[in-house]
């Protein structure tokens, strides 16, 4: 008879401990982690777990016929019902509001905010605090495109048995056209770790047909205050341009993000993406990044983006959208 087996599990900046006795299977170990998460099994994804034999570890795979080195930690992504509840009716009225961080003229509610010493004192705080881990040298000549993650390039509230179904469609495709003219940086408002487990998993990190520059995380985002949204954390791009001076600056740099309160330090570059959520009902008809390359493709000969209106970008690219509909039957 198998011995009882310790099982680590790291959540959420949490590192949960769980005894599995002889016979105990992947479900039950998931029924254990939802009472002290919240997280149901079926939002639960653990991430690189394997079987003897290199099978995926489904739920009624045997706890001991797990393949874990000793002292591994199993990494957890996942989100309790309450917070994906919520999220759910975000999705829902999110097509609505995705302009709401511009005025009519595309002007940001407060025109002094980036001006403000206090903002800018902050910026340069976190410009001298952060340090940046170069993966991929930036290349002469490319322009940036700087992208979210979560519900931008993955949907972070569905459940799934490999992160890869969680990919929003076209990822590699997307990302792999935009590479020829653009070098690409990720920042997500989460940790280093999760950044780089999720990239992995998601194949992002080693594919062979585009290079990351860097990840940047939420040590490198800033605290501010507006009338609008109250206090959040925001990707100030200034920082990525201090960082890469003689490569990008306000000229060249696109930011995607499901989140427009994301720039309120460079409202000019921000595009703000459709959210990707429910992703097992809907990756058959999202063409988001699609849509979004055509756009990013066409733009990327102008000798500046400064003084585009990205909010306007479906627009820019009307006679491809038709095609691109026409080619997918209407949808």
């Amino acid at each position: 008879m198998a011995p009882e087996r310790e099982l680590m599990v790291k959540w959420s900046g949490q590192e949960l401990k769980f005894t599995m006795g002889s016979g105990a299977t992947v479900g039950e170990l998931k029924r254990k982690i939802a009472e002290q998460t919240s997280v149901q099994p079926k939002r639960q994804k653990l991430l690189g777990l394997k079987a003897k034999g290199a099978k995926l570890a489904s739920d009624e795979v045997l706890i001991e016929d797990l393949v874990l080195k000793p002292g591994a930690k199993i990494m957890m992504m996942g989100t309790p019902e309450a917070v994906t509840a919520a999220l759910d009716v975000q999705a829902e009225v999110a097509p609505h509001v995705q302009d709401d961080f511009n005025t009519a003229e595309g002007v940001l509610e407060d025109v002094a905010f980036v001006d403000r010493e206090e903002n800018q004192e902050k910026l340069r705080r976190r410009i001298a605090s952060v340090d940046v881990k170069v993966l991929n040298p930036p290349r002469p000549g490319k322009k940036c495109l700087v992208l979210d993650i979560d519900y931008t390039l993955f949907d972070l509230g569905s459940a799934a048995e490999r992160p890869e179904e969680l990919a929003r469609p076209h990822l590699h495709e997307f990302l792999a056209a935009c590479y020829e003219h653009y070098d690409i940086v990720i920042w997500s408002a989460t940790s280093m770790k999760w950044i780089e487990v999720k990239m992995r998993e998601l194949g992002c990190a080693t594919h062979p047909a585009y290079r990351l520059v860097c990840y940047l995380d939420h040590k490198a985002m800033v605290t501010c205050r507006t009338d609008k949204y109250g206090v959040f954390d925001c990707k100030p791009l200034p920082l990525l341009w201090a960082k890469f001076s003689e490569h990008y600056g306000e000229h060249n740099t696109v930011m995607l993000d499901d989140l427009a309160r994301n720039y309120v330090y460079n409202k000019q570059n921000g595009l703000v993406i459709r959210p990707y959520r429910h992703a097992h009902r809907t990756r058959s008809t999202d063409r988001e990044l699609l849509k979004l390359c055509m756009y990013l493709c066409k733009i990327a000969h102008l000798p500046s983006l400064h003084k585009l209106k990205h909010r306007r970008w479906e627009s820019y690219i009307a006679d491809e959208l038709d095609d691109l509909l026409q080619a997918h039957g209407g949808s």
